[in-house]
């Protein structure tokens, strides 16, 4: 409780206010559109966004400003204590709107993947994908990551006690071959799937860290194939996932 009006600090409360003003729906805001939410003169509006540019707060692109990953410093305690389904979701939301592909992650569970956060663009398999699906570890791009973070001797247990039945053509079935794709998605640190999963269908995915260099899920973005080959995946989609990798790994 405020004992005395020199207890509150007017600026401080508008520049928080401005930066409430941003959400889901309003990612970037031009001055006015700040104003407008936030109730102050363009002015006031200004100065507030200005200054959490300069801070490193918010990018500006010499019309629209959008907040920066260093703002969820400011609710790290809060965030800390938030199930990691929560804390991805606004980041998939907006990676999906970047790239114009479905994105998800997931967690390992033994032998299978599961969905805790997804955001959906189009739908590009023939089963609705949500948070609580599972699909196996061994044959997505999700769960090569995960389990490319585990002991070999773990992983290598896993893969051989899966039933790696051909879902599709392409998919591999045998052991040898599925762990060295895992030690690629190691290597690499990321990985593809081509056609494994479903036809049509191709994915590319990447581990999460926490703050300790921990992995603790994967987030992936899957496409139907005849809109992109596997090259154009690495240099026009990774590098979107690899932003927010690292945008969550001062977070998580």
């Amino acid at each position: 409780m405020l004992t005395k009006p020199t207890d509150y600090i007017a600026s401080l409360a508008k520049g928080l206010k401005v930066i409430e003003a941003f959400g889901a729906d309003t990612p970037r805001l031009s001055i006015a559109e700040a104003a407008a939410a936030s109730g102050f003169d363009r002015a006031t509006a200004r100065r507030v966004l200005l200054t959490l540019h300069r801070e490193g707060y918010a990018d500006y692109d010499g019309k629209f400003f959008t907040l920066t990953p260093r703002i969820l410093r400011l609710g790290i305690a809060t965030l800390a204590s938030m199930p990691l389904s929560r804390m991805v979701q606004p980041w998939l939301d907006q990676l999906t709107e970047q790239i114009g592909q479905s994105c998800s992650v997931a967690i390992l569970d033994l032998r299978e993947i599961v969905y805790i956060a997804r955001a959906a663009q189009t739908r590009v398999m023939s089963i609705g994908l949500m948070p609580g699906s599972r699909l196996p570890a061994h044959c997505t791009s999700l769960g090569r990551v995960l389990l490319a973070a585990l002991p070999r001797d773990e992983a290598q247990s896993i893969i051989e006690t899966s039933d790696l039945a051909p879902r599709t053509r392409f998919s591999l079935t045998e052991p040898g071959e599925v762990m060295a794709r895992i030690a690629k998605a190691g290597e690499d640190g990321f990985a593809i799937i081509d056609q494994e999963v479903e036809l049509g269908l191709r994915s590319v995915a990447v581990p999460l860290f926490d703050r300790h260099g921990k992995v603790v899920a994967a987030l992936n973005t899957g496409l139907a194939a005849s809109q992109m080959e596997v090259p154009e995946m690495v240099s026009q989609l990774l590098p979107a996932l690899l932003r927010v990798q690292s945008g969550l790994r001062r977070v998580l």
